[in-house]
């Protein structure tokens, strides 16, 4: 396929997206127009036609139009520019707005690469999960599937293996190692003839199982007692895990309603959030010192809302906000969930699928044996040993990077 056809065919496929879009005609837009504009130009004349022209006003749309009409004609080209996307939905559900309507940004560019990207080879594909991921949700989202074909996305579900399972694989592993096959008369005979080298080594294996024999003796009158020793250190092993699982942790993402001063704490600041279904919380947090009311009225949060409530300065508070901070503790600020994630949803950790606690018990430090597991990479992306903090919408983040969280 010449350059030609190929660019005539992308137009033809921003034309008939975007027309749907915003709801307009394809058939009002003119075979004279599509030729003689570039990308820019005809989706000026679409946003025209539909009375959206003031859409074109935004620096950030305008950018992604440019990247759209520059996305190149030949192979090596479009691969370059798709790795560079892929990066860019690294930490995005979109390209703009909060993923609830997709913007014109995302339904231009998508058009303009969804026909190269359908024909890639599936080892080709593996290398832009994030663009595939973002290109399935659009094409989904919008219902483009009368006229652009799907794009198969791998979607791989991960049956994490609970506490239980790796005590039971340890201990096979174990049971499996500690047997040994028992040493007969013939054998050993056999042994001294074929290497007569073997007798100091042979006594030496002889005075082993005579003192794993002995051990045995201790331990032979009650059987039972001897199962539960070798079992109890797997058993502490698993509870341990569990004790810092962060699956333990209700995480959901909250939006700050209303946002007050504390009335007799200067530190600290009372603020109402919302929890989709789950109704609005009361939470007090101490960070009075970093940040206004008013800066935090409309912002998402990630809040732990299983935590037990109780009363700081004499004002009900029931839920944690998570915040990074830096070492010195100069910088605090609340983890950011990402716009697309839906008020209320929980907050998932791949591999950790356990049931969450109703209320954390203050008893058994839960919480603090979790916190200090919990950091932001050196990209801000906030991680539970590693892993990242992810909603239906992309994962939670923080401006400050390589910071403790709690």
């Amino acid at each position: 396929m010449d350059e030609k056809t190929i660019l005539q065919k992308r137009k033809q496929a921003i034309i008939s997206a975007l027309c749907k879009h915003v709801s307009l005609d394809p058939q009002k837009v003119s075979v004279e127009s599509v030729e003689a504009n570039d990308v820019k130009g005809l989706i000026s004349t679409i946003l025209k036609a539909s009375g959206e022209e003031a859409t074109l006003a935004s620096n950030e749309v305008l950018n992604w139009v440019a990247f759209a009409d520059t996305f190149p004609l030949n192979s090596d080209g479009c691969n370059e520019f798709l790795t560079k996307l892929n990066e860019d939905l690294t930490l995005k559900s979109v390209l703009l707005g909060d993923g609830f309507k997709p913007s014109v940004a995302d339904i231009v560019v998508f058009s303009s690469l969804h026909s190269f990207v359908s024909g890639l080879s599936a080892t080709d594909k593996k290398k832009i999960p994030n663009v595939l991921r973002w290109m399935d949700y659009i094409l989904n989202k919008k219902d483009l599937g009368s006229i652009f074909e799907s794009i198969p996305v791998e979607k791989i579900m991960f049956m994490g293996q609970t506490s239980k399972d790796i005590g039971k694989v340890e201990s096979d592993v174990k049971s499996k190692k500690n047997v040994q096959e028992p040493v007969t008369d013939s054998k050993k005979n056999d042994k001294l003839e074929a290497d007569p080298k073997s007798e100091k080594s042979d006594k030496v294996e002889a005075d082993s199982n005579s003192k794993k024999s002995d051990t045995k003796k201790k331990v032979k009158g009650d059987g039972k007692v001897t199962e539960e020793k070798k079992k109890a250190p797997e058993k502490d092993s698993a509870e341990k895990d569990l004790e810092v699982s962060v699956s333990l942790l209700n995480i959901q993402v909250g939006l700050i309603r209303k946002a007050w001063k504390h009335p007799s704490a200067d530190s600290l600041l009372v603020e109402e959030i919302d929890l989709g279904d789950a109704g609005i919380r009361q939470v007090v947090s101490g960070l009075a010192k970093y940040c206004s009311p008013e800066e935090l009225i409309n912002r998402r949060v990630a809040l732990i809302t299983n935590v037990k409530p109780g009363k700081l300065r004499d004002v009900s508070s029931s839920g944690l906000v998570l915040c990074a901070s830096n070492a010195e503790q100069t910088a605090v600020e609340p983890l950011l969930p990402p716009e697309g994630a839906a008020v209320g949803e929980r907050v998932s950790f791949l591999g950790h699928d356990g049931k969450p606690e109703d209320v954390l018990n203050p008893k058994k430090k839960q919480l603090e044996k979790i916190t200090p597991h919990l950091r932001t990479d050196d990209k801000g992306v906030a991680t539970f040993k590693g892993i990242p903090f992810m909603t239906t919408a992309g994962p939670c983040t923080s401006s400050i990077p390589n910071a403790s969280v709690k």
